[in-house]
């Protein structure tokens, strides 16, 4: 039997944490009216994957410190966008006010354990 070949990245919690956001918000869309497919959908879509792929592009980088700064950062906008993008939904009644907090409360958990994580980079350097 293989074993999954895992990066470095990959075991971070904050790294699961969002890939988990990522399967809520891909279950969420679905609900959409088709005519949000290429709108509000697309727009979700594409601000909960820049999530998960900054969190690892930025583990990975060569000037690591700053880098994963700076790409912690792009993950803290994107993670912002969500929020925008949860409340639109909510208030052209796509989805109800419990899903919007709920969303709401896995945005802020992510966004504590990011801020986390440039802490902690900024007490190394």
């Amino acid at each position: 039997m293989s074993k999954e070949i895992e990066f470095n990245f990959e075991k971070l919690k904050v790294y699961q944490k969002s890939l988990d956001f990522v399967d809520l918000v891909y279950s969420l869309i679905k609900k959409f009216p088709k005519e949000e497919r290429f709108a509000l959908s697309a727009q979700y879509r594409r601000a909960v994957l820049s999530i998960s792929l900054n969190i690892g592009e930025g583990q990975g980088s060569t000037n690591a410190q700053f880098n994963l700064n700076r790409y912690l950062d792009i993950a803290l906008n994107s993670l912002k966008e969500c929020v925008v993008c949860s409340t639109i939904a909510r208030r052209q009644k796509y989805i109800n006010i419990e899903e919007d907090n709920l969303r709401r409360l896995k945005l802020e958990e992510l966004a504590k354990m990011i801020q986390g994580v440039k802490k902690f980079i900024k007490s190394k350097s």
